[in-house]
């Protein structure tokens, strides 16, 4: 067996069950946006704003938390188990203090959609669907400490297979509050909400008990104490985390902004938007965990002071995120005419998201190569880069130019999928162009503080 078959098999079988968490993770969205479309296309329409503004503040959150993921992989490639324990610790408290800004943010949540144009009575169902989720925040980001903890140590299948159990349990959640099943009241989109805050409380405490029940932290953890709450070493996560936080934040913003400008195109354009996105998240969530993988291997190489290796894991890993979403980009071709019809009845709606799912198709290998690119950065502990090529591709060019399609030169829907998937483009350039120059054998171990 070759060095690269080695190392593509040793990605594989790091990344294929983070991939199955990531897209159990996003799953979660698609059966609730899926279900709420029975009820009406006014609530699907405020689901998909809700999940929009949802989506964005938690991604920013698990971004912050990622600055753990460097300091977890490279001290555990380097053996250094005692601050493998320290940095969950760290990553832990870290979850909490960011839960209280992205819970303020969603208390805004009715105001920010009337901001930014969006119909009343839409942005008063998204605020209630929101708000009522409000107090699994931290449920969410502690569980992806723990998730990323296991995963810095290689240890991948106890998250996936409490995402599996969560996403059964929040579809019969969803069925039993939204529609009104086992005596309880038909709550519509509220009930999703209710269903979806549940369902986080059941990742945090499944994967919490999986841990301590078979003690997968025994080998490196240590009792709490001043190490855990130091201000020097929460500032290290921090300011790991700030700049991951931003990419994510910048690149989930800049849809979400592509949604709401989908949303003053009328109602029936937003569904079909929300469609259309709901289906590219989804898509997502593969390279993400090939993304999460790829930070895992990266810096488990670079701390035991393999920097050839690092580079050759860095280059298979981005290859492997672009044939799989070679692959996406052939279902939403093939399908176009399908997917819409999960979603909803509504034969306008079914048209329309129909048109534009061949363009998301147009991004996918983009979307995979950048993603992909920025865990690589991660698990070099180099996140700022991949947040400013963000910056670049979404919000000087991307958005610009859809807005542009869009409204001035009468595209429509389709123009702002095609800024998008320009932007992205671009994102995808930026980011081979720098690993080629400055890739993983270039950099030194974290030190930890």
């Amino acid at each position: 067996m070759t060095s690269f078959q080695q190392e593509l098999r040793i990605l594989c079988k790091l990344a294929a069950p983070v991939v199955a968490t990531q897209f159990g993770s996003m799953l979660l969205g698609v059966v609730d946006t899926l279900m709420v479309g029975r009820v009406s296309v006014e609530s699907l329409a405020a689901a998909g704003l809700g999940n929009v503004w949802t989506g964005v503040t938690l991604m920013f959150g698990m971004g912050i938390v990622l600055g753990m993921d460097p300091i977890v992989s490279q001290s555990h490639g380097a053996g250094d188990h005692r601050q493998v324990g320290i940095a969950l610790q760290r990553g832990i408290v870290i979850a909490v203090m960011v839960a209280i800004p992205v819970a303020g943010s969603w208390l805004l949540t009715r105001s920010l959609l009337l901001w930014s144009g969006q119909d009343a009575v839409t942005a008063e169902l998204a605020h209630r669907y929101v708000l009522v989720q409000i107090p699994s925040i931290p449920c969410f980001l502690v569980f992806i400490a723990i998730r990323h903890y296991l995963q810095g140590r290689g240890i991948v299948y106890p998250a996936m297979w409490v995402m599996v159990i969560a996403n059964v349990l929040n579809v019969v959640f969803n069925w039993a509050l939204i529609f009104g099943h086992w005596g309880f009241p038909a709550l519509g989109l509220f009930g999703a909400g209710v269903a979806s805050a549940l369902t986080r409380s059941v990742l945090l405490f499944g994967l919490a008990g999986w841990v301590v029940l078979l003690r997968l932290h025994q080998d490196a953890w240590l009792p709490w104490g001043r190490h855990s709450f130091s201000a020097k070493g929460l500032f290290q996560v921090f300011a790991l985390g700030f700049p991951t936080g931003i990419q994510y934040g910048l690149e989930v913003f800049a849809f979400a902004a592509s949604t709401l400008m989908a949303g003053r195109l009328g109602v029936m354009h937003l569904a079909s938007h929300n469609i259309v996105l709901n289906m590219a998240s989804l898509s997502f969530m593969i390279p993400l965990g090939v993304s999460i993988g790829s930070a895992v291997r990266v810096g488990q190489l670079i701390g035991s002071g393999d920097r050839a290796g690092a580079r050759q894991s860095a280059w298979i890993a981005i290859s492997l995120g672009a044939v799989l979403m070679l692959v996406s980009a052939s279902v939403f071709i093939l399908l176009r005419h399908q997917i819409p019809g999960w979603y909803s009845p509504d034969i306008a709606v079914i048209q329309a998201a129909s048109l534009i799912l061949p363009i998301a198709a147009s991004f996918q290998i983009f979307d995979g190569v950048q993603v992909v690119g920025g865990g690589v950065l991660r698990g070099m502990g180099r996140p700022r880069v991949a947040a400013m090529f963000n910056l670049v591709g979404y919000y000087v060019l991307a958005l610009p130019i859809g807005g542009y399609l869009a409204f001035n030169r009468g595209y429509g829907l389709s123009g702002i999928w095609w800024g998008m998937s320009f932007g992205l483009a671009v994102i995808a350039a930026l980011l081979l162009f720098w690993i080629r120059l400055r890739g993983p054998d270039a950099v030194d171990r974290i030190q930890v503080a």
